[in-house]
């Protein structure tokens, strides 16, 4: 979470700090003023830390000292506004432009970078550590690779990307290998519950939160006590604990908002308010939003979260009629929207919306017509209504046609089913029958001449004979048959096989195959009444399908029909013909 980011280029130097009891600052050597500049800053001293750091700064040009005029305006960077301290670093880079190796550039777009960080503009942030980071690596300078690194795990916490972040700060918090210090060290254990926090590790979190209480006791630490009251109060609301929360949280948010750490006050106010609506207090947690969306607006400090605050006051404004206030949070939902795509939107994992914002700039224009006029709601919730109307009774009405539809088809596929068992019933009609479809029309002779100049008459005849028997003895009814094991059964090779089924059957094989299946489907499901009460897995395993799908889709393609319906229709026949 943002507020972990203790600017840590500031510990350059990686020295504890310790006061230094000389009156006179001329004295001092530099590493001896920047040692008072960082404790004056621990100990949150500002304007005393601002003091020393001009004087500093005044030291090295009287001097010129190059590299400590460039420390110089990192330091009295810290205390100025935005606009000015750009200006410090941008002095700072132009100072060191011709120093080759060492530190620079690497430092400087560090610095840059936690300057854009602090002031909301992560996608320049995260360029400047990114160009911090290869000039780093191109010194081998490894503890400035860990800064990159580690500021750019702050990113990456701060927009949800916990797992990454994480990593990272866990890496630096048990593998140190005198890269940082102790400060930083906490920095990192800080970072770190904030990402468990996120991650629902909340075994880990308190070990950590327990741990660095007691060191903040022991360090004598001011600052840190009250962030770590208010990651306990975090892990209080993750566990429900909703009263102990609200305790700590109030803690940590009178610290931070006395203190100038507005950030970390902008947090403790959206959990207190978080607290209050678990413990259904909604007037309480209204407060707390009202009084964070305030501090958002005087500093210019916003993230992902602040989404669920926003989304929180438009619909408790809406639930009470108050449209002027709805529509007042709805902007200010849209402009820290809009702040917060522009500065995330090339990241892949922002935070889920819980208000889309192309619906709620339609909400907001809703609202806008509705406080002008009040007459077209009426107009409007017919008009939907209508047109829902018309699109069901249309559904409806489509439905319908295709249930008709198939079971027309169905019924004309029963009677075709009935129609020809009955004239199988005479013999010798049936061989008539067979004899007259057998008859080859101009189109099939002319195709049969043309296979039998590839295939020998006798060959083209055996293999017809194998496939009427292949029929009549219900063969294709096996699992697993394909065109090779066919052809090798009837002793014959593919191709004529093929050949044979394309030129006297009209289909390919496949297609030949399925028909077969599905017409001794369609006889066998209007005589058994035994064989139509199985399941379709079962119906499909009896007919040497894989599956019930392949059989059911085989089904409606052939026939035009679903099988449920075929079947439906066959039993709507039957029990009319026990009624009568």
């Amino acid at each position: 979470m943002k507020y972990f980011f203790l600017f840590i280029i500031l510990f350059s130097s990686f020295i504890t700090a310790q006061q230094n009891k000389t009156d006179s600052l001329d004295e001092l050597k530099y590493s001896e003023l920047k040692d008072k500049i960082y404790d004056h800053f621990q100990h949150n001293r500002i304007s005393e830390a601002a003091q020393i750091a001009k004087y500093y700064l005044q030291r090295a040009k009287k001097e010129k000292n190059t590299l400590e005029i460039a420390e110089g305006y990192n330091l009295v960077h810290f205390d100025a506004d935005f606009p000015t301290a750009l200006l410090y670093i941008d002095s700072m880079a132009s100072i060191t432009n011709n120093i080759k190796g060492g530190l620079y550039p690497a430092r400087t777009y560090l610095i840059k970078g936690g300057l854009y960080y602090t002031h909301n503009n992560l996608k320049a942030a995260l360029d400047n550590y990114i160009l911090g980071l290869k000039y780093a690596k191109e010194q081998n300078d490894k503890k400035q690779i860990a800064y990159a690194n580690i500021n750019i795990a702050y990113i990456n916490n701060y927009i949800g990307k916990n797992i990454e972040a994480a990593k990272v700060f866990r890496y630096y918090l048990y593998h140190r290998d005198n890269i940082i210090d102790d400060q930083q060290s906490s920095q990192m254990r800080l970072a770190l519950i904030s990402c468990y926090l996120e991650m629902n590790k909340l075994d880990s979190a308190n070990i950590l939160i327990n741990e660095g209480q007691k060191l903040a006791l022991i360090n004598k630490n001011k600052y840190e006590p009250y962030l770590y009251s208010y990651l306990s109060g975090s892990y209080d609301l993750k566990v429900k604990n909703y009263d102990t929360a609200i305790t700590k949280l109030n803690n940590a948010y009178n610290y931070f908002s006395k203190s100038g750490e507005n950030s970390s006050a902008n947090y403790s106010l959206y959990n207190l308010g978080k607290s209050y609506e678990g413990t259904k207090n909604k007037e309480k947690a209204l407060e707390a939003y009202i009084k964070l969306d305030s501090s958002v607006q005087k500093h210019d400090l916003v993230f992902p979260e602040l989404r669920e605050a926003y989304t929180f006051l438009v619909d408790y404004y809406k639930e009470k009629g108050n449209k002027e206030k709805q529509l007042y949070y709805i902007d200010r939902f849209l402009k820290v929207d809009k702040k917060l795509d522009e500065q995330v939107l090339y990241l892949s994992t922002e935070l889920p919306k819980k208000y889309d914002t192309p619906n709620l700039l339609q909400e907001k224009e809703n609202i806008i017509e509705d406080l002008k006029t009040r007459k077209n709601i009426l107009y409007i919730s017919v008009s939907l209504l209508i047109i829902t109307l018309l699109l069901v009774i249309y559904l409806y009405f489509k439905s319908k046609k295709k249930e008709r539809e198939q079971r027309k088809i169905a019924q004309d596929l029963i009677s075709w089913v009935e129609k020809r068992t009955l004239e199988e019933s005479n013999i010798k009609n049936e061989a008539k029958d067979t004899e007259i479809a057998h008859i080859p029309t101009p189109e099939q002779s002319e195709q049969d001449d043309k296979a039998s100049k590839i295939i020998s008459e006798e060959v083209i005849q055996f293999i017809l004979q194998e496939l009427r028997i292949f029929e009549s003895r219900e063969l294709f009814l096996k699992k697993g048959i394909t065109l090779a094991s066919l052809a090798k059964n009837i002793k014959t090779n593919t191709a004529y096989l093929s050949e044979i089924i394309n030129t006297h059957k009209g289909k390919n094989f496949a297609t030949y195959l399925n028909d077969l299946r599905i017409d001794f489907a369609l006889n066998r499901l209007v005589k058994d009444k035994k064989f139509r009460s199985y399941k379709v897995a079962v119906i499909a395993e009896e007919l040497g399908y894989n599956n019930e799908q392949a059989f059911s889709l085989a089904f409606k393609k052939k026939t035009g029909t679903t099988l449920s319906m075929y079947i439906k229709e066959i039993n709507n026949i039957d029990d009319k013909k026990r009624i009568k």
